[in-house]
């Protein structure tokens, strides 16, 4: 098959060589975006007096038999002639609309083309991305309201700190998924900028209407140098990143999950649905689920490092090499979509046991913090109060008690300051009540940030839903 730039050559191909360059096995899953772009053009090429209105109509009509044999049929075609999707569109439009097809690459340059397919295909993943965040921050929420009134021991340095409401535990995870969205809609800014237009390098050669073109594809801004255009992978990377930011955060969740999973803790009840067995120990019922979202993090990850490894020492403008951005960007974005439902499938169907995550809370010294505020409402300097109240815990590890164990006698050793309502201070009720701020854990605050956490996502979630042009 004729290559679209073999005129100046008299050899063909190395076969080995050219199977080896080819991209079409993977970038036919731009097939879509290739579409929406080449008909965007076709119109301004009109425009532009390239087509005359018959032959617009037969390419339009040629793009849209591919777009419909490609929707009932998506798997790529098997050629080992097809360089990549641009010649696979010109390809099937020459069949269609015979040499007019041809006309369509007036101008236009497969490296403007790449960068718009590109876009066009980040921008549809950066909404299915925020809708299934929206989606999974909904179902911890709604786990957060369930459990709402629930305490539980919070965690510094792995060892016991404070007690907190399992609402409050929750909610920070909903917090982290939220920041995940707000990068992912920043980053869509900076990547709806329409290259199509700018030609190989140096522009089109033809008065285009970029204008027309960026509002027939929703791009909100149009390029303003074309080598840059044709080059500019930012928007990659920096969607990369804001997918390696979700991924952390799936991983440190799941993390957190499979450890209060174990025995030792207690607190999580693992979902049999999201859970497999060991073929050599019958009683295992092992949090793969959890693992695997926690493994797969890598991937995603090492895609943003793959990606900047690859631009690093690229001259301007277009080289080759940028056709290795490409897989890795897929790579991130499918992880991600598959993560992200089994999170969510996960998160509803987990329970806690709710007894065993109280007593956790109210043993193990956690209420000393508020032993220290008590001695400061006192009067007491707050580094003074620690140490007594630090004094206090090593007497009662001696003793085998909590701290409302000891006497008041043995309490006014460390500070005259103790009295009886030194107890009232102590109750697992009245410690998680104390944290009575804005973002803290006290009861009628989480209620508070549940509501506005739901809140949030809504807002998000309507964002997520706007239309893209492909």
């Amino acid at each position: 098959m004729k290559k679209m730039w073999s005129g100046r050559f008299r050899e063909p191909l190395d076969p080995a060589f050219e199977r080896w360059q080819a991209s079409f096995s993977f970038d036919c899953r731009l097939l879509p975006d290739e579409i929406a772009a080449s008909r965007a053009y076709a119109k301004a090429l009109a425009k532009a007096g390239i087509f005359t209105p018959d032959e617009l109509q037969a390419v339009l009509g040629g793009l849209e038999t591919i777009e419909k044999r490609s929707a009932a049929d998506p798997r790529a075609p098997e050629n080992a002639d097809i360089e990549d999707v641009h010649q696979f569109v010109e390809q099937e439009l020459v069949k269609l609309a015979g040499d007019t097809g041809y006309k369509l690459h007036a101008g236009r340059s497969r490296n403007e083309q790449i960068a718009t397919d590109l876009r066009l295909f980040t921008r549809r993943s950066i909404d299915d991305i925020r809708r299934a965040i929206a989606t999974f921050a909904t179902e911890i929420l709604n786990k957060a309201e369930q459990y709402e009134g629930a305490a539980m021991p919070s965690y510094t340095h792995l060892q016991r700190a404070e007690p907190v409401l399992i609402g409050h535990w929750l909610l920070a995870w909903v917090e982290m998924l939220l920041r995940d969205n707000e990068r992912l809609a920043d980053c869509r800014r900076r990547v709806n900028v329409l290259p199509l237009g700018s030609g190989a390098i140096a522009g089109p050669g033809i008065v285009l209407d970029r204008e027309f073109m960026a509002r027939e594809l929703a791009f909100e801004a149009i390029s303003a140098n074309s080598m840059d255009a044709t080059s500019d992978r930012d928007f990659e990377l920096e969607y990369l990143h804001a997918l390696s930011s979700v991924a952390l955060h799936l991983s440190r969740w799941a993390e957190e999950l499979a450890l209060f999973s174990t025995v030792e803790y207690g607190f999580v009840k693992l979902p049999e649905p999201y859970s497999t067995g060991s073929s050599a120990m019958p009683q295992k019922k092992n949090p793969d689920a959890l693992e695997l979202l926690r493994g797969k993090a890598g991937r995603v990850l090492g895609a943003a490092a793959a990606l900047q490894t690859v631009i690093k020492g690229l001259p301007l403008a277009y080289n080759k090499d940028l056709q290795e951005a490409q897989e890795p960007l897929f790579s991130a974005t499918d992880s991600i979509l598959q993560a992200l439902p089994v999170a969510t499938g996960f998160m509803s169907a987990v329970e806690f046991d709710t007894e065993r995550m109280k007593q956790a809370a109210g043993a193990g010294y956690l209420n000393a913090t508020a032993a220290a505020r008590y001695l400061v409402a006192k009067g007491v300097p707050f580094r003074l109060a620690h140490s007594a109240v630090g004094q206090a815990v090593r007497l009662a590890l001696d003793k085998g008690c909590e701290l409302q164990g000891l006497t008041l006698e043995e309490l006014k050793q460390f500070r005259a300051e103790f009295d009886r309502d030194f107890y009232e201070c102590l109750s697992l009720e009245a410690v998680l009540a104390s944290h009575d701020v804005r973002g803290g854990t006290a009861p009628r605050r989480v209620k508070e940030a549940i509501a506005a956490a739901r809140k949030r996502i809504n807002q998000q979630s309507a964002i997520s839903t706007q239309p893209s042009a492909v």
